[in-house]
């Protein structure tokens, strides 16, 4: 067995399924409800994507011969709510994902232990995918609990329900 390939081919899938969980999460809503939040402080789905999306583009073009955070990033902006509609949303969603998911596919075996940047410090191909891992799981999170929340009785568990 080849861990290394074995670890690739692994990591794209769990990302995969990420992807699908929030997709599943966000099918359940109608389009206004993906700019709502449940106070001044925290973030809508719209934003939250908003924000995956500018990560992952940025930590990802480019991302064995140019620094993470891309100069032409702008983060602040991420969370601001100008986003209108759902196509717009979801067209932010898989463009980072495209991003991402063709650069995972790119790393070859060998590529795990080189060292890339991100915020001028150094990591491995395996640290920055491990970091985004942790980084994309939490937003996902956010994704499926909020829309837990705006959908109350009208949920539709997207795992075994309760009592089954």
């Amino acid at each position: 067995m080849n861990v290394a390939g074995e670890y690739l081919k692994t990591v794209i899938q769990r990302f995969r399924e990420s992807k699908k969980t929030a997709e599943k999460a966000m099918e359940q809503l109608v389009e206004s409800e993906l700019f709502c939040s449940p106070n001044e402080e925290s973030n809508s789905i719209a934003i939250i994507i908003k924000h995956m999306s500018g990560n992952m583009i940025s930590r990802w073009t480019d991302f064995f011969t140019t620094d993470g955070e891309k100069p032409s990033r702008n983060r602040d902006d991420e969370f601001v709510g100008d986003l209108q509609t759902k196509e717009q949303v979801m067209e932010l969603w898989e463009l980072g994902w495209e991003t991402f998911l063709t650069a995972l596919k790119d790393i070859r075996e060998a590529d795990l232990l080189k060292t890339i940047t991100i915020r001028n410090e150094p990591h491995t191909v395996i640290e920055a995918i491990e970091r985004q891992m942790y980084h994309y799981s939490y937003h996902v999170g956010q994704i499926v609990y909020l829309t837990k929340m705006l959908k109350s009785s009208n949920w539709n568990p997207l795992t075994i329900p309760r009592k089954k």
